[in-house]
């Protein structure tokens, strides 16, 4: 209960910092100025960019992709900085990555728009029509199915972040003559323009590469994930926790082929397990859970690892008889008689297809935590994706979350463009800041949430949980609003 106090307080300074980050924001950019990074530029070799994208993953090429298409911005200079070498590919590999994230219609939409979604769809890609989770403490749970969703169809689609990366390298190849990228190339300094242009200084960001190059920006994007450098030398701070837990990934085979076109998800008290699927016979797995277990996980032999993996969303050990047996049944009788017309114990509960094998050489672990930007730009620089926020990947929202902050952008730039402003001014980049916050701070709070009350063996919250479960799960208005939300 500490920790979800701990929390709260943790997610009530997010949103002081959103409320109030307009009318103190002209003060923060006075304040991060005056930390002595002002430095005159008006070295005339310095190249001139209005836009430099640093970070080349999917979020920042994505970016690129949208910018160099926008006919409001054609004929501005764009230029991608990507430490890595290009992504692409000859052809489908022949193992699955480890490395997938869950694409949503809103997703689907940014990447069709900048014609990187027929790449992705011809290259990999499994879409799923249902999400079951359940909680292992009890026998409550909630399904998804593609009739909630008011769009109807696919529910979203699993893609290896690869295969992602690749094709939108491909349409950068397309849009060569508006973008321009470097790989390779990583920013070793940033020095920031004055608040009051001087006569002998020019307002903008001049950036110097790890090779001695220089160049200068009138509007940097960060967009090089939740370690961010340029986040960093802004001076932007952040608000976030380690969760003291690891998420192990890996390439599962199915015991069979089967249609597979579900998600399952698995609450266990020391994380949530999850199986995405990636086709007839593969799956991927995310598994979250204590640094020492991911370790041994990590450490098993791969049919030891099947069955590890077997148990977790079958085994009943963390069963709670009290709250699965008459608890839930009287939760159950309560709810039917509010919502006749969902009756209770109308879902059944299914388990996933058993896992036979692991890939080879597919495991391995990252570190989660949570992270939030207490402002997603400055003047002349705005933070895009994981440089902005960092998330749990229990609702698998983390690349949404980018690529909606993308979209988003990407419409407020080409506005400015078509009416002649200053792209780097901080009215608009303000407006992009209100309108990300005002979305992505209710799904990191939920988010957060869900993942502490679901941390616990604890019998007063398993009924707590047992209960919003299956009140969910029986108001088909409650679940469309989610699938809704989740989906943009």
């Amino acid at each position: 209960m500490r920790g979800l106090a701990k929390a709260s307080l943790a997610l009530k300074g997010f949103s002081r910092c959103y409320i109030t980050g307009a009318k103190k924001h002209s003060s923060t950019v006075t304040a991060t100025i005056s930390r002595g990074l002002v430095r005159t530029q008006n070295d005339p070799g310095d190249d001139v960019y209005d836009i430099v994208i640093s970070g080349g993953g999917m979020v920042g090429s994505a970016m690129a992709c949208c910018l160099g298409a926008d006919p409001n911005l054609r004929g501005r200079k764009i230029l991608l900085l990507e430490a890595g070498d290009k992504k692409a590919m000859a052809g489908v590999p022949e193992h699955y990555s480890t490395r997938v994230s869950s694409i949503s219609h809103g997703s689907a939409d940014l990447l069709r728009g900048v014609g990187a979604w027929d790449h992705i769809t011809g290259a990999r890609c499994k879409p799923y029509r249902r999400m079951q989770v359940w909680d292992a403490c009890s026998d409550a749970l909630i399904t998804f199915d593609h009739e909630d969703d008011p769009r109807g169809g696919d529910m979203a689609y699993v893609v290896e972040n690869d295969v992602v990366a690749a094709a939108l390298a491909k349409r950068l190849d397309a849009l060569s003559d508006n973008v321009e990228v470097k790989y390779g190339s990583e920013v070793a300094d940033y020095a920031w323009p004055n608040s009051v242009a001087a006569a002998d200084s020019v307002p903008w960001v001049r950036l110097t590469l790890g090779g001695g190059e220089t160049l200068r920006a009138k509007l940097l994007i960060g967009a090089d994930g939740p370690n961010s450098a340029a986040r960093r030398a802004s001076g932007i701070r952040t608000v976030g926790w380690n969760y003291e837990q690891s998420a192990v990934v890996a390439v599962l085979h199915l015991s069979e082929p089967t249609e597979n076109a579900v998600a399952w998800q698995r609450f266990l008290p020391a994380g949530p397990v999850a199986m995405l699927p990636l086709s007839d016979t593969r799956s991927s797995l995310v598994w979250s859970t204590g640094h020492r277990h991911a370790r041994e996980l990590l450490e098993l032999d791969r049919e030891s690892f099947a069955d590890a993996v077997n148990s977790a969303f079958r085994s009943d050990e963390n069963r709670s008889e009290m709250v699965a047996g008459r608890a839930g049944s009287l939760f159950r009788s309560a709810l039917s008689v509010l919502t006749p017309s969902s009756p209770a114990g109308s879902t059944r509960r299914q388990l996933p297809p058993r896992v036979s094998a692991v890939g080879p050489k597919s495991r391995a672990a990252f570190p989660l935590g949570m992270g939030h930007a207490t402002d997603y730009m400055m003047r002349r620089v705005v933070l895009v994706g994981d440089a902005a926020h960092r998330v749990h990947p229990l609702a698998g929202q983390g690349a949404n979350l980018g690529f909606g902050d993308v979209a988003c952008l990407a419409r407020v730039l080409s506005r400015a463009a078509a009416d002649g402003k200053d792209l780097g001014a901080v009215r608009h980049l303000l407006e992009y800041q209100t309108e990300r916050q005002r979305h992505n701070l209710p799904m990191m709070a939920a988010v957060d949430l869900v993942k502490r009350l679901y941390s616990t063996d604890a019998a007063p919250l398993v009924l707590l949980r047992t209960f919003g479960m299956q009140a969910t799960d029986m108001l088909p208005k409650l679940k469309e609003h989610i699938m809704a939300f989740a989906s943009k």
